[in-house]
């Protein structure tokens, strides 16, 4: 028991010194006068606090600030039960953007604190992906319609991309761009890297992506704005991948720089192999910027037997020296964890696609799906810095979900008491 006041006390902890500092009170009230009942901050606090106890909707939370904790409604501002339709009608009016500056702050804010500690590699890594939820409503720019042959209803389809900082244990989503339907990934790259640019500035060093943002003029602009950049090739028609091909292709895996083996379940193991070509030159077949060519192979083996394989090509501007080789075969994996880390554990634990809060409202689903990510950096932070033993930072997910309810549900006055109070990060 004395160890659950403790818990208790420390998730408490975590929501009081983090929650400030996304400065939820610089975003602008956009409701009409008459309906400011309830202060914008402490909607937007509740709903973050709420997904992060793994509430599936408003209905839920309405529920929990029923029967919340009197010392958590203290510590949260949440005098009563507060509505549903409230909640509902003050999302929709928030500008996105808005919130995209709260994960900004809360990303700085963590950095200043030392919380975002390189792993792997001697600079950090933002890796960039794309991602969509269907829902049941559209409006040609937060949501583009969706029409089908096989008579199903019309829907839309709500994309993002997504930028993880993938060099740092918490992989912390440090910023999700709502993507227009007018354009796709490639077209919104400039947009997502100019704005991690104004809001990180020397923080980072390097970004990735799939293939979906590859071009020539996307290269160049990482370049010129100091960065460097990791993509990966597909088109077949491309000098590039024709000539990657061609000095990396038929090398045999005995040759291999480097080599990783995941075992998993069911007698199955996966292998990766490296293999690397620095560029020399001026330029590589029109792209000057590319400096480090790589193909990683994976091979799927069941029992003894080779069932699946795979060759993915990428093109780098760093030089082959500036990393070793087992950094380059941990580049490219790692750039899979916007998609293994961020993405896997908003569908299967937060359950985005199936539970999105707000369905009606193109808009309204962005913002819901923003405050989403920001309960989820809170969380990743809090078990990967300011729980110290590597059982507890191996927590499953549901687990951690299950402690904010309790805390929210079970906290005693004397739970909270003493807590030292934080003020709101400051931001150049």
């Amino acid at each position: 028991m004395k160890e659950t006041l403790k818990e208790l006390r420390r998730m408490a902890g975590m929501f009081k010194a983090r929650l400030p500092e996304l400065g939820l009170s610089q975003v602008e009230d956009r409701r009409r006068r008459q309906g400011r009942r309830w202060p914008l901050p402490t909607l937007l606090r509740s709903v973050i606090v709420g997904m992060a106890a793994g509430l599936g909707s408003l209905a839920q939370l309405e529920a929990l600030t029923l029967n919340m904790a009197p010392s958590l409604r203290k510590l949260l501002g949440i005098a009563r039960r507060l509505p549903d339709t409230t909640l509902r009608d003050a999302l929709v009016r928030v500008k996105p953007f808005e919130l995209r500056r709260a994960i900004h702050r809360m990303i700085c804010a963590a950095h200043r604190r030392k919380a975002l500690p390189l792993q792997a590699f001697p600079f950090h890594v933002v890796a960039l992906d794309g991602k969509g939820t269907s829902v049941p409503a559209w409006d040609h720019h937060y949501a583009q319609q969706r029409t089908y042959d096989d008579g199903r209803k019309a829907d839309g389809l709500v994309r993002t991309v997504t930028a993880a900082l993938v060099s740092t244990p918490a992989k912390p989503i440090i910023d999700a761009v709502p993507v227009p339907a007018e354009t796709n990934e490639m077209g919104i790259f400039p947009v997502v890297f100019e704005a991690l640019l104004r809001a990180y500035g020397n923080l980072f060093r390097l970004v990735t992506y799939d293939a979906g943002a590859t071009s020539h003029d996307n290269c160049r602009l990482v370049v010129e704005a100091g960065k460097e950049f990791l993509f990966r090739i597909k088109a077949e028609t491309w000098l590039v991948m024709q000539e990657a091909k061609r000095l990396l292709g038929s090398i045999p895996i005995e040759l291999a720089k480097a080599h990783t083996e995941d075992v998993l379940a069911n007698h199955t193991s996966v292998h990766r192999y490296l293999f690397t070509c620095a560029v020399l030159g001026k330029t590589f077949f029109g792209w000057p910027q590319v400096k480090t060519i790589l193909r990683v192979r994976s091979e799927t083996v069941k029992n003894g037997q080779l069932v699946s394989h795979e060759d993915r090509y990428y093109i780098c501007s760093l030089k082959l020296t500036e990393l070793r080789l087992p950094q380059w075969l941990s580049l490219v994996r790692h750039h899979w964890a916007v998609e293994n880390n961020c993405h896997w554990t908003l569908d299967a634990i937060f359950k985005e696609d199936e539970q999105p809060w707000i369905e009606a409202d193109p808009r309204g689903v962005v913002v819901a799906m923003l405050l989403r990510r920001i309960a989820y950096n809170l969380l990743a932070l809090f078990r990967s810095v300011s729980l110290k033993s590597e059982a507890k930072r191996a927590m499953p997910w549901r687990q951690l979900l299950r402690w904010v309810y309790d805390t929210l549900i079970a906290s005693t006055r004397l739970d909270v008491a003493g807590l030292r109070t934080r003020s709101a990060a400051v931001f150049s």
